[in-house]
């Protein structure tokens, strides 16, 4: 897959043949996560670009040199710049729930881009004729577009990747950046009514890419108050990477409030050690005794391999570690009598 990307960027490939290797990935991925008793599916974003730029695959009003992010490693990443509006995503995240719903009947999770991401497309100095507000309006409207097309497409869940959130405070100390997201998120989550907001949820890691991270010394104080702003019913939470994560774990806890479940991370996708479903065992026991049960679930960390380049991270190995998570999760269950 890595090889045919390359060339078609090369022009060695054409976009049939691309889209057909796509697609085998997709079905072999759904097909591995069946098979290791995953309850709930996801494609592997194995046709995306990126998580953070499907929707933008054919923009033409696009620059090279946007913002750009630093890792702990040293090397960086850099978003592209909006040059001119009105602003409309070129592609939907419910084309690839149903390019994947066509490979199972088990549910399927969607990860969709949350807009405050995209927010950082607009550059520091006014485009002519496309203010920032007209911007974060449009935005707006396609991100309530994208989730919406995929809830109506069956999704079993929308996850927004909101790995921004805690960079945020990394680039700005003061909070008010992370305000600006948490509020421009919350314009569009509240566009749904309760029962589809029960099926929404918000992930934040501190980024993993190339087993590096941009955000890992910023303290997790400073952003659960606020994430737990967002009005959805389900949390991804990075933790499994955190140095001490009952701290972490006592600050959830008191964050938390009727009706939202807390999927708590507990394998770590940069480092290259398998866990042991005990371990992942020993870990949910430890978060149940801050979350309860029927609040409590189970993720990963981060993506495992979130840019097209990043083979930092073997296929093997990620679906070593979903199966510790898996079986462990499992393991966890039957100590709690579930």
């Amino acid at each position: 897959m890595l090889e045919a990307l390359a060339q078609h960027a090369e022009g060695r490939l054409d976009a049939a043949d691309l889209t057909k290797l796509q697609e085998q990935a997709t079905a072999e991925t759904l097909a591995k996560l069946e098979s290791l008793g995953s309850p709930v599916l996801v494609d592997g974003e194995q046709a995306k670009p990126s998580f953070v730029t499907y929707p933008l695959a054919g923009l033409a009003t696009l620059a090279a040199d946007g913002a750009v992010i630093p890792f702990a490693d040293g090397h960086t990443r850099q978003l592209p710049k909006l040059t001119g509006g009105p602003f409309r995503y070129q592609v939907g995240a419910s084309s690839y729930l149903r390019d994947a719903k066509r490979h199972t009947g088990l549910p399927v999770k969607q990860a969709v881009i949350a807009p405050s991401a995209l927010s950082l497309l607009y550059p520091a100095d006014p485009i002519a004729g496309y203010s920032r507000e007209a911007f974060l309006s449009d935005l707006a409207d396609e991100a309530e577009a994208d989730i919406r097309g995929c809830l109506d497409a069956g999704a079993h869940s929308v996850q927004l990747d909101f790995t921004e959130g805690r960079l945020s405070l990394k680039l700005d100390p003061s909070g008010s950046v992370l305000d600006d997201f948490i509020a421009l998120n919350n314009s569009v989550l509240d566009r749904f009514d309760a029962e589809q907001k029960a099926r929404l949820g918000v992930h934040t890691c501190p980024g993993g890419d190339h087993d590096s991270t941009h955000s890992l010394d910023i303290d997790y104080a400073e952003l659960l108050p606020k994430l737990f702003q967002l009005h959805v019913g389900n949390f991804y939470v990075q933790l499994a990477s955190e140095a001490d994560p009952e701290r972490v774990l006592g600050i959830i806890a008191d964050q938390l409030r009727p009706g939202i479940r807390v999927f708590v991370g507990v394998t770590d996708p940069i480092d290259p050690v398998v866990e042991t479903a005990e371990q992942v065992r020993d870990r949910v026991l430890q978060a149940a005794r801050y979350i309860p049960v029927e609040q409590l679930g189970t993720t990963d960390d981060c993506g495992f391999a979130p840019f097209a380049d990043d083979t930092s991270t073997s296929r093997d190995l990620a679906f070593a570690k979903i199966a510790a998570r898996v079986q462990g999760t499992a393991l966890a269950a039957a100590a709690l009598g579930l």
